[in-house]
């Protein structure tokens, strides 16, 4: 039986999400909390002036701890200004310690790029930026709904790649109409820039979007397993690791925020939406901010916090919640690092471990805790186990 206390002896890593929830058009397949920019535009100043005052009211939770991480995603967050990137940027570093090579990284959409803007994000301190190009080919965009088009997709990477250390390339498969010929052209296009990391997902018709009340006619099962074959022998074959479910990263380049997420690390998240994990020696708890940004710069205003909700996570659901974000990495995490970062004892976990062994969706090494290749194939049922 699980015990109803943790003790932490150590607190993990620390990361700040901020979420930007403007984008120039909602796509019909995006379920995230984003917001089509009215006519008149979006209030910059206030929002920036919100999220500041957001993160200070985390500063008494935090304190003195390193913030390794930076993650601005959206929403299209490449639709602020360089000068309000840099008065949010600048405010972070004066009320929080981040450290030296902290990755900092933003999502763009590339039918939002300039070279000049993305100079001047380079500038503010952005050091990793995040494409979302989905697709190469133009009636694939549109039938995503996506405002740019192939040739625009191909300039905005070579600009990112003049200005940043680091870029990420999403991109889908199995979309709409689309054939296993035109997957692997996508794929082979997106490798042919040679970007350090790509994340790679297969559309699924997300509750209460457009998609999923006018689903449109997608690859069958039997063709989405083979462009997923496919395409993972192209990213072997160019050097890329499978360190994530979903992403892929040449040596030294998989993104540190995720895996922070993923190792059940610490998480301060600000901004409309915005989900938050923070460890204290005795408890870990979890928030999340009002939805819809008018909502949630006036409650910052008027209350000094936008928070619908904040609660402690009950022990008993601690295992469960570590075991559903470590599992999806290849490599796993040391065995050891269940008990640091729940503060509950491995052997609660014994008989799900022992059964996900013996099912060989778990590796047997006992100094780790690491999905076999049938486990990742079969992710939710290994996740599933721990459920109880």
């Amino acid at each position: 039986m699980l015990t109803n206390s943790i003790s932490l002896k150590a607190l993990p890593p620390l990361s700040l999400y901020i979420h930007f929830p403007w984008c120039e058009k909602k796509c019909p397949y995006c379920d995230f909390n984003s917001h089509q920019v009215k006519a008149g535009g979006f209030n910059e100043v206030e929002y920036i002036a919100a999220l500041i005052a957001d993160l200070e009211t985390e500063i008494p939770n935090v304190w003195g701890r390193k913030v390794h991480t930076i993650f601005i995603g959206g929403g299209t967050p490449s639709l602020m200004s360089s000068k309000g990137l840099d008065q949010l940027l600048s405010s972070i570093r004066a009320l929080l310690p981040l450290e030296a090579d902290a990755e900092i990284t933003m999502e763009a959409n590339p039918g939002s790029v300039e070279s000049q803007k993305f100079s001047e994000f380079a500038q503010c301190g952005v050091n990793r930026i995040s494409l979302g190009i989905q697709s190469f080919q133009d009636e694939q965009l549109k039938a995503l709904g996506r405002i740019h088009n192939g040739k625009e997709a191909c300039s905005a990477i070579e600009i990112a790649l003049r200005f940043f250390k680091s870029v990420n390339l999403d991109l889908m498969y199995a979309l709409p109409q689309q054939s296993i010929a035109s997957a692997k052209n996508d794929l082979l296009t997106a490798l042919s820039f040679n970007t350090p990391h790509l994340s790679l997902y297969h559309l699924t018709l997300e509750p209460n979007t457009y998609f999923a009340s006018h689903p449109p006619k997608l690859p069958d099962e039997d063709a989405s397993d083979v462009m997923f074959e496919q395409n993972l022998a192209l990213l072997q074959e160019a050097g890329y690791e499978r360190y994530e479910v979903s992403a892929y990263a040449k040596s030294n380049h998989a993104c540190k925020h995720n895996l922070n997420y993923w190792r059940f690390g610490d998480y301060i998240g600000i901004g409309a939406g915005a989900h938050g994990k923070i460890s204290y020696a005795n408890k870990i708890t979890r928030q999340v901010r009002e939805k819809h940004p008018e909502t949630y710069m006036q409650k910052i205003k008027q209350q000094g916090n936008a928070l619908i909700e904040s609660k402690e996570i009950a022990a008993k659901d601690l295992p469960f919640e570590f075991m559903l974000n470590v599992l999806r990495l290849s490599q796993g995490v040391a065995t050891a690092s269940f008990t640091e970062r729940t503060g509950i004892h491995l052997s609660q976990i014994s008989k799900p471990l022992q059964l996900a062994t013996i099912k060989g969706l778990l590796d047997s090494d006992p100094s780790r805790l690491k999905p076999t290749p049938l486990g990742i194939q079969y992710l939710n049922d290994l996740q599933g186990l721990f459920l109880d």
